[in-house]
């Protein structure tokens, strides 16, 4: 008995501090990457059983970027308006139907459409629930709080990918089936949970300062900078792993659907084993160190894939990757930074930025990759991101708590 307490005494909860919202909202992002994660390798070789080419198959990924681009500020909308809590629950139930119907499709076309409307919903439940994060947490917290609630979608993420190999043996379309369960499940969680007569009272914003406006937001030269680098950021740890590497990896490399699976399993652990410690370095010591160290060790992964001819040399790239995204994710705690009240339509702006890196890439990869190679779409990436290490260069610092609320970044530092 005295050495099992003498254990919990020792065990710190990564939630200690924190409010009560930022755990409800990484128990629902672990049961939403679950699922995610299931279909992820199952998509772009469940739409090649159409017999439609890479370009069309990067039009599948993009699509659902697509919607949750132009219906961005709608959602913002939505939550100034409703609310974080309904904008949340809603928006998941909406995606497990058209998840439900995208696994029933007979056709290419119906796959396209069902995966375009999925994407309203994934804008409303990804707005509402950052917006909710955000607004919650005070400055010292904010990169710990963003780390936590990434990592629920890193450990939901780190079994689904593994199970979604195994599953597309099976058949392609069971990954989509087990995903519309999870976001029910997910949605239940917010209904339930997500309540001021759980959670205590309303957190109101924690400085008197009003709202941004978008208008206010695009002066601010960190913001600018967060915005470019969520678009390259979503090219790569999203479009490009999501279109191409798939693909990549069973017509190039040789291997199989389950290696994809496993693949993306293992960047995933990388992801999470650096990622609350370098959200807590971001609360100490500054979002751009950490932000950098990212961004760079991503490039490196991109040309450690270029140049792999085998299973082993890609595994370890992936590893890399996931190591640099870890890193990178900090770069989420910048917009809490400029916002820091209630602003959800400058938020979805920002989610808007990475919603285009997501819409553009699989569709140019793919383009690419049909006329040239995989390796040749991996390096116009790579290219394309070297922009990116520029951008962390010259971001300024938003964190106040290492700057002091003096130095906070102005409306008329553009």
């Amino acid at each position: 008995m005295r050495q099992e307490r003498r254990l919990a005494n020792k065990f710190t909860s990564p939630f200690k501090g924190l409010p009560k919202e930022v755990s409800v909202l990484t128990a629902i992002s672990f049961l939403v990457a679950v699922g995610f994660g299931l279909i992820i390798p199952a998509i772009p070789i469940f739409a090649k059983t159409f017999g439609v080419s890479n370009t069309l198959i990067g039009l599948i990924i993009s699509s659902f970027a697509i919607m949750r681009f132009v219906s961005g500020l709608f959602s913002g909308k939505l939550v100034d308006r409703f609310g974080e809590r309904l904008v949340l629950g809603f928006g998941l139930f909406m995606v497990s139907i058209f998840n439900l119907l995208a696994g029933l499709a007979q056709s290419y076309e119906q796959l396209l459409i069902f995966r375009t409307a999925g994407g309203l919903g994934s804008s409303m439940f990804s707005v509402s629930s950052g917006a909710l994060l955000l607004r919650v947490v005070a400055d010292n917290q904010r990169g710990r709080a963003q780390s936590l609630y990434n990592g629920g979608f890193i450990a939901g993420g780190v079994a689904g990918p593994a199970f979604g190999g195994a599953l597309i043996a099976l058949s392609p379309r069971a990954p989509f089936f087990i995903y519309s369960g999870l976001l029910i499940a997910a949605g239940t969680v917010c209904m339930i949970y997500l309540h001021e007569s759980r959670l205590g009272a309303k957190v109101e914003t924690i400085s008197e300062e009003r709202a941004l406006t978008i208008r206010e937001a695009l002066r601010i030269k960190p913001y600018l900078y967060s915005l470019f680098l969520a678009f390259l950021g979503s090219w790569v740890l999203f479009g490009m792993r999501s279109s191409i590497l798939p693909l990549f990896v069973v017509e190039d490399l040789g291997a199989s659907a389950s290696i994809v699976g496993l693949s993306f399993t293992i960047a995933l652990i990388a992801q999470g084993s650096v990622m609350v410690r370098a959200g807590k370095y971001s609360d100490k010591n500054g979002r751009k160190p950490v932000i950098l160290t990212g961004f760079s060790i991503v490039m490196l992964a991109l040309a450690l894939l270029i140049v792999s001819t085998n299973i082993y040399m890609y595994i370890g790239a992936m590893i890399v990757m996931g190591l640099g995204a870890g890193f990178a994710a900090s770069a989420g705690a910048i917009i809490g930074d400029v916002i820091k009240g209630k602003s959800g339509k400058v938020y979805a702006f920002w989610q808007m930025s990475g919603d285009a890196g997501m819409m553009v890439g699989p569709v140019l990869l793919g383009f690419v990759s049909d006329h040239f190679s995989y390796r040749t779409a991996i390096g116009v990436s790579a290219a394309v991101f070297s922009l990116a290490i520029i951008a962390a260069i010259r971001i300024p610092e938003t964190n106040t708590a290492r700057l002091g609320d003096s130095q906070k970044p102005q409306l008329n530092e553009a």
